[in-house]
C-alpha cells in the first residue's frame, strides 16, 4: 500500500522533528555562551574584537526557547489525536512530566548558584534569596532561580490552553494568529515596562502576558499538525521548503543589521524592532523548514543525539558557570572565550546527560528514564 506524504512525515520516528529538537538544545547553549560573565556583549573591548562573539550568537541562536514550546506543543497535539482524553487527565499527564523535573533542577540550581556567587562575591545576596519565601515562589512559579529554567513553567502555562490549539488543528489557518499575538506581545512590555515595572508582583504580570502571547506558538503547532493531518502533496511540501528558505534567509539578514548596531554600540539594541520578529518567527520558519524537509534522507544519527537535547537543556549551567570561572580574567579574546565555553560546555553537558541517562536513580531528571513512583519510594522507605 502506497503511504501519502502526510502519513510518511509522523510516521516512525519522526526526524526531521529530531533535528528540531537537536539545533533547540544546541542553540540555548550557543546563547548563554555567547557573552561576557555580565551578559552583555563584550562592551569593554575593541569593536573588531567584538564582530566574533557577535556573529556567533546571531547564527547560533536561531532556534530560541520558543522552538522548544513549538515542538512540545505539536507532539501534545499529536498525542491527543492518536489517543483523545480528557482535559483533567492531559494536565495531570503533562504536570507530572513537566513539573517533577522541574522541582528537582529549581531545588539543585538554588543551591548550586552559590559556588559561582562564592568565587565572585555575591554569596551574601544568594543566601539573602534563600532565606526568603517569596524568592521561592519565584523560583518555582517563574523559573527565575536559574536563567534557562523559566522554559518549563511557561510551558506548562501554554499547556493549560492546549483546547487552543486542537481548534487550530481542525483549522490551520488560525495559525496566521502568531502574527497578531507576537504584536501584542512586544506591545504590551514595552507599555509595561514603561509604566508598570516598580508595581508588586511585576514579574507575575509579565509572565502571565507572555504566555497569553506564545499561545501564537500553540497556534503555529497544532496548525502545522493539522496540515499534515488534511494531507500534503509532494508539489506543497517543495513549495513551502522553499518559501521557509527564503523567509529565513530575509530574517536572518534582519539579524545581521541589529549584529552590526550591537557590535558597534557594545550593549544589546533591544529598541530595534525589526529585531524582535526576525527572532520570534524564525523558530517558526526553522519549523517549517524542517516539516517541509521532512521527507528527505537525514543523517540516521539526529535519532541517536535527539533524546538528549531535553537534558542538555537543563544541565548546561552547570558547566558553563564552571568554564566561566575557570576562565575569568585569563586574558581570553572575546572570541576565544564564546568558543571555548561554548565547546567545553557542550562536551560536557552531553557526556553528563549520557551518564544520567544510565542511572536508574537519576535518569528521569533528564527525561530518559520514567519517573519514580512515589508511593513505591514511600513504602520503600517505611
Amino acid at each position: 500500500m502506497n503511504r501519502s506524504p502526510s502519513h510518511e512525515i509522523v510516521a516512525g520516528r519522526m526526524v526531521w522533528l529530531d533535528c528540531l529538537r537537536l539545533i533547540a538544545g544546541v542553540s540555548i547553549v550557543g546563547l548563554h555562551a555567547s557573552s561576557d560573565i555580565n551578559g552583555q556583549p563584550f562592551p569593554d573591548f575593541e569593536i573588531s574584537q567584538r564582530v566574533g562573539p557577535v556573529l556567533f550568537r546571531a547564527v547560533i541562536y536561531v532556534a530560541r526557547t520558543e522552538l522548544f514550546l513549538m515542538i512540545s506543543l505539536f507532539l501534545l497535539c499529536m498525542s491527543l489525536d492518536r489517543r483523545p482524553r480528557g482535559y483533567g487527565e492531559t494536565i495531570a499527564e503533562q504536570a507530572r512530566r513537566l513539573l517533577v523535573p522541574f522541582l528537582f533542577w529549581a531545588v539543585f540550581y538554588a543551591f548550586y548558584r552559590l559556588i559561582k556567587a562564592s568565587y565572585f562575591g555575591y554569596d551574601a545576596m544568594i543566601w539573602a534569596e534563600l532565606a526568603a519565601s517569596w524568592q521561592w515562589a519565584r523560583y518555582l512559579l517563574l523559573g527565575s532561580v536559574q536563567y534557562h529554567m523559566h522554559f518549563l513553567p511557561t510551558l506548562f502555562g501554554l499547556v493549560l490552553l492546549f483546547p487552543l490549539y486542537r481548534f487550530a488543528v481542525r483549522n490551520p489557518w488560525l495559525g496566521l494568529l502568531v502574527f497578531l499575538c507576537l504584536f501584542t506581545k512586544r506591545e504590551a512590555d514595552v507599555w509595561m515596562w514603561a509604566n508598570l515595572q516598580d508595581m508588586p508582583g511585576f514579574p507575575y504580570l509579565v509572565r502571565a502576558v507572555k504566555i497569553l502571547t506564545y499561545t501564537g506558538y500553540g497556534m503555529v503547532a497544532g496548525s502545522f499538525y493539522g496540515l499534515i493531518k488534511q494531507g500534503i502533496g509532494h508539489r506543497r511540501l517543495s513549495d513551502w521548503l522553499f518559501f521557509a528558505i527564503a523567509s529565513g534567509a530575509l530574517l536572518f539578514g534582519l539579524k545581521l543589521i541589529y549584529s552590526y548596531k550591537v557590535i558597534y554600540a557594545g550593549n544589546w539594541q533591544y529598541n530595534y524592532t525589526p529585531a524582535y520578529w526576525a527572532d520570534f518567527l524564525m523558530p517558526v520558519v526553522l519549523f517549517l523548514a524542517c516539516m517541509a524537509a521532512a521527507l528527505r534522507r537525514w543523517p540516521q544519527v539526529i535519532t541517536r543525539l535527539a533524546p538528549f537535547s531535553f537534558g542538555i537543556y537543563l544541565v548546561h549551567p552547570v558547566f558553563l558557570d564552571g568554564f566561566e570561572i575557570l576562565m575569568w580574567e585569563q586574558g581570553f579574546s572575546p572570541l576565544a572565550y564564546v568558543l571555548i565555553k561554548f565547546t567545553g560546555a557542550a562536551v560536557l553537558t552531553s557526556g553528563a546527560v549520557l551518564l544520567l541517562s544510565k542511572s536508574r536513580l537519576l535518569g528521569w531528571t533528564v527525561g530518559l528514564r520514567p519517573l519514580p513512583n512515589i508511593n513505591r519510594l514511600v513504602r520503600g522507605m517505611s
